[in-house]
């Protein structure tokens, strides 16, 4: 997968070019020497910037993905590159393993957005499922999972975060996201979201 790196400017942060080594940059004027090969490409959202303002207004080409990679990220920053058609949103000043982590999820179809909005999905997903399908629950995710990893994945599934999860269960965070791993890859997860629905009954 090829890596564009767009900016006002053609100068990366040197925890960029950690995480890709054959990444490219262009300036956003000049955008259109990217082509339409397989790519994600990454644009840089300084602070006070709107997204929209230079985000492609047209579909990018096929097997290309589109990450902001934005200075201040809050809600609502990351709520506004999703709204135009970006599949992430990060800290500009994320790590290199965090960047690849990004572009992980991204090009296997996945989105990725901020902890805390990530968080507040879940819950809401939990409480509206409980809501719409209290009668029966399908336990059969549960099958292939040991006792602390299905008790870690029902609380994330209720919305907890990993510090309450730790809390609860007595044991350090560290080790919630040991169990949190093994959870998804068990199950063919992607992310807290996606367990969510599974666990509260609702088809991927």
């Amino acid at each position: 997968m090829h890596h564009w790196i767009i900016d006002r400017d053609v100068a990366a942060l040197p925890s960029w070019l950690e995480a890709f080594p054959q990444a490219k940059l262009v300036r956003r004027d000049q955008i259109a020497i990217v082509g339409t090969e397989p790519a994600i490409l990454w644009f840089r959202l300084h602070a006070g910037e709107a997204a929209a303002s230079f985000l492609p207004t047209t579909p990018v080409g096929a097997g290309q993905f589109v990450v902001v990679l934005a200075d201040e990220p809050d809600e609502s920053v990351v709520t506004a590159a999703l709204a135009s058609g970006a599949s992430g949103c990060c800290n500009t000043y994320a790590a290199p393993e965090v960047l690849r982590q990004v572009a992980l999820v991204v090009e296997n179809g996945g989105l990725w957005i901020g902890q805390s909005l990530l968080q507040r999905l879940v819950g809401s997903a939990s409480h509206l499922l409980r809501q719409q399908s209290p009668q029966q629950k399908d336990e059969a995710w549960s099958a292939t999972l040991s006792e602390r990893e299905a008790q870690v994945a029902r609380l994330v599934a209720g919305g907890a975060s990993n510090k309450e999860i730790a809390g609860q269960l007595f044991i350090t965070e560290r080790t919630v996201k040991a169990h949190l791993t093994a959870v998804f890859e068990k199950l063919g997860l992607r992310d807290r979201l996606q367990l969510s629905l599974r666990i509260n009954g609702l088809s991927l």
